[in-house]
């Protein structure tokens, strides 16, 4: 079984970057945001009723990954994620992506802070609330008991500290 590593928090705070250098790391694989391809795909502003179709279709996504039994693999994001953007912006959220979020398991969450410089990207939409939706992903993952750290620094600080982490945490598994 796979050593499952999720790289969660707001907008803008340097996920896909830390999955990539630390699947290049360990010689791994990671799974990208499957709703940044989705959105790019749907050729209009999204809504509420695409947050089941991304949530599926990251689910796909991260099986299809883990069916290659990897010792240890990056998830550029996962349910957590819809969780607290859709009660965020709808102020409420699918049951069904609810009821995914606590059967789905994961061995260690990276929430990336928010001491990153803000950059733009047309799916991005709030640079300034970037830390109260921080603070949105830590009570989530508290309420659902994830096991997290959060990471800060530069992007050399956060991959550092990230790997350090990730071999003291993997390292009863043998893994890394």
């Amino acid at each position: 079984m796979s050593y499952r590593v999720v790289l969660t928090g707001p907008e803008s705070t340097g996920k896909s970057t830390l999955a990539k250098q630390l699947a290049t790391h360990y010689q791994t694989i990671w799974v990208e945001e499957y709703a940044r391809s989705y959105i790019q795909k749907i050729n209009r502003l999204y809504g509420e009723e695409d947050l089941l179709p991304i949530a599926q279709g990251q689910i796909a996504a991260e099986d299809e990954a883990l069916a290659k039994n990897t010792p240890i693999i990056f998830f550029d994001t996962s349910l957590i994620v819809l969780k607290v953007w859709s009660d965020y912006k709808y102020q409420q959220c699918n049951p069904w992506i609810v009821e995914q979020l606590e059967k789905r398991d994961y061995d260690l969450f990276l929430l990336c802070d928010t001491d990153v410089p803000w950059a733009y990207d047309p799916q991005r939409e709030h640079p300034q609330e970037r830390q109260e939706i921080y603070q949105r992903y830590l009570s989530e993952l508290n309420v659902y008991q994830k096991n997290f750290v959060s990471i800060s620094g530069t992007e050399e600080v956060r991959l550092e500290k990230a790997i350090k982490i990730i071999d003291q945490k993997a390292k009863s598994s043998k893994l890394v």
